[in-house]
């Protein structure tokens, strides 16, 4: 077991990078035991859960360490108050050095865990797009989700015929052996102290 990547620990929070492939909050059966959040936990018994990464994508995560901590900073992400970004690398050459993404998800419920774009049902959207270098058939991305909602970003991608290399889920066969998708970037203000926080985590690949 590798061991846990902190930045930030106070007594309010903890901020860590979490590796791919870890589950991020507990999951079902046995193989769901092991996830990020038991693993802090185990070294802090009152972490609490603020939100999650999929168990593919690495990157930065927030805790709470009180039910207050965790109540304000759950607000913030709803109220869209936390900058958020991720780098991707993704299939094929994107024209263009920048856009956005907007189109309503809801869950493709017969293929869970998959989601889909859904016109009539689905979600508000909206993921911003920034081309960081191009390769010959891939293009690595910044990529901003203004919304969040599950596999945003995976989804928004396949979406315009630009899947994230390595998805199992949505992409074409993997021309990578981890999805390609990292958080580098989260700040938030400090739930009690309203101190401007904010950190990096430069992307694995």
């Amino acid at each position: 077991m590798e061991p846990l990547h902190l930045l930030y620990l106070d007594e309010a929070l903890i901020v860590v990078c979490k590796p791919a492939g870890l589950l991020a909050v507990p999951g079902r059966g046995e193989a769901g035991a092991d996830n990020l959040s038991t693993r802090l936990q185990a070294l802090h018994a009152d972490v609490r859960v603020v939100h999650r990464l999929d168990m593919a994508t690495s990157g930065l995560m927030v805790f709470a360490r009180a039910a207050a901590v965790q109540r304000a900073l759950s607000m913030a992400f709803e109220a869209r108050r936390v900058h958020k970004q991720y780098v991707a690398v993704v299939e094929g050459v994107i024209s263009g050095d920048a856009g956005q993404i907007d189109a309503p998800l809801a869950a493709d419920w017969p293929n869970r865990p998959r989601q889909q774009v859904d016109a009539a049902k689905g979600k508000p959207s909206l993921t911003l797009w920034r081309v960081l270098q191009r390769a010959a058939d891939t293009t690595r991305l910044a990529l901003t989700p203004v919304t969040g909602r599950t596999h945003q970003l995976r989804v928004h991608l396949q979406h315009i015929g630009h899947a994230i290399c390595g998805d199992a889920l949505y992409a074409p066969p993997p021309h990578a052996d981890r999805l390609l998708l990292h958080a580098t970037q989260l700040a938030f203000e400090h739930p009690l102290t309203g101190r401007a926080l904010s950190f990096d985590s430069p992307a694995p690949f």
